[in-house]
């Protein structure tokens, strides 16, 4: 089967724990996956083939590796057949065939190419709330892929084993993004979700996928870090229809140390995304000891509301130990809730504790009567009190987000 990964904001679970109705789509085998992919051979691009259509490991000095390599869209030509990345601030310089930080990026002859076009090593039918989006067509589920590769190293990475895997060294299937929007029509799914590793190494791969998406009325998410320039965040996060950001800490030097990054860019990142209007929630994983600080999270709550607004949601997730922080112990539930009470009293409207089951700040409130109006169990939305007009159906005050189809 594919396997199925838990992002860094929570474990992963069967999609399928929704219901047993909903339990046919969400069992996306990967002979269910292969046969579809199959199905079609236009489809499959030209020159495609079903031998070549389910790669095992991947030689890149085989023509297996064609169908997956496009020319990058970001990138700087410079002397001598070097290149400058432009997709995130790293901005690599390559020399002929080598390959940027990321791993998934190669300069051949002077050309950047990308070689995860279309190369998915990881599809699911996920919950909307596992993203999680909790304002963003609740109930509903998301036809999830990734591809190899990250532009960070976050130590605590839940998804390891692919986001810092090079493209060849992880099973993968050729699927092209109009095969991914056929995939999320059969499996019922109103949305296509690119997670799990980063897909801000995959934006060739999002962009074409998202166009195919919305031609066949399918929307596209993204789960990503947010650590991107700003010109590929316009030109590739503008085709998203919701975007949730993981915001890892709000101190520089945690961006440095453990993440491997910088803060600003995300920060920046998280402004244009205001100023475009896409619907943006934003998760931060609580790790003890290491941002869970009082004065970090009254600095967090009190940008996002000076910068963003106090309406945008949210999510203090729990840590569960992995990769190389295993040595730290999972988040207190009562570390969450401080964070929780510190960002309420800082006027945020909408925070959420994630990744403790049943908790009640996993619902969602109305600000202004403070009455219960979305109710969550785990990763399903099972009441859904907010009406077409958008209002809390007990005071009629607005609650923002993407409610209904």
């Amino acid at each position: 089967m594919f396997r199925e990964f838990a992002t860094n904001e929570g474990i992963a679970v069967p999609a399928c724990c929704a219901s047993e109705a909903r339990a046919a789509q969400s069992q996306l085998d990967r002979r269910s996956f292969l046969f579809c992919a199959l199905a079609s051979g236009a489809a499959l691009g030209s020159g495609s083939s079903a031998a070549s259509a389910s790669p095992a490991l991947i030689d890149e000095n085989t023509q297996g590796d064609a169908q997956f390599t496009v020319e990058a869209k970001f990138y700087e030509k410079l002397q001598n057949r070097k290149i400058k990345c432009k997709l995130c601030p790293r901005e690599c310089t390559v020399g002929d065939k080598e390959r940027g930080y990321c791993g998934v990026r190669e300069n051949r002859g002077g050309t950047y190419f990308t070689l995860v076009h279309s190369r998915v090593c990881a599809a699911h039918v996920d919950p909307i709330e596992k993203k999680p989006l909790f304002h963003y067509l609740p109930g509903t589920v998301a036809f999830s892929l990734a591809t190899a590769g990250c532009n960070v190293n976050c130590k605590f990475c839940q998804n390891w084993n692919i986001s810092q895997s090079r493209p060849e060294q992880i099973p993968a299937d050729y699927a092209p993004p109009q095969r991914v929007a056929a995939l999320a029509k059969q499996y019922k799914c109103p949305t296509i979700a690119y997670t799990y590793s980063e897909p801000v190494v995959f934006s060739e791969f999002l962009m074409d996928t998202a166009d195919a998406g919305h031609e066949a009325g399918i929307r596209s998410i993204v789960v990503s870090n947010g650590y991107m320039q700003q010109d590929a965040l316009k030109q590739a996060y503008g085709k998203m229809d919701a975007v949730k950001i993981d915001l890892k800490a709000f101190s520089e030097p945690y961006y440095r140390n453990v993440v491997t990054g910088q803060l600003k860019p995300v920060l920046d990142t998280l402004v244009t995304l205001r100023k475009m209007g896409k619907w943006t929630e934003i998760v931060y994983l609580v790790l003890p000891t290491l941002n869970d600080g009082d004065a970090e999270f009254r600095s967090l709550a009190q940008w996002i509301k000076a910068n963003l607004g106090p309406d945008v949601p949210l999510h203090f997730t729990q840590f569960h130990p992995e990769y190389l922080l295993k040595n730290l112990p999972t988040t207190p539930v009562t570390t969450l809730e401080r964070a929780k009470a510190i960002a309420d009293a800082e006027g945020l409207h909408y925070v959420y504790i994630g990744n403790v089951p049943g908790h009640p700040a996993q619902n969602t409130y109305c600000p202004q009567c403070r009455k219960m109006v979305v109710e969550r169990v785990g990763f399903v939305a099972n009441r859904l009190l907010i009406g077409k007009d958008n209002c809390c159906p007990f005071c009629r005050h607005p609650i923002p987000g993407i409610w209904h189809a």
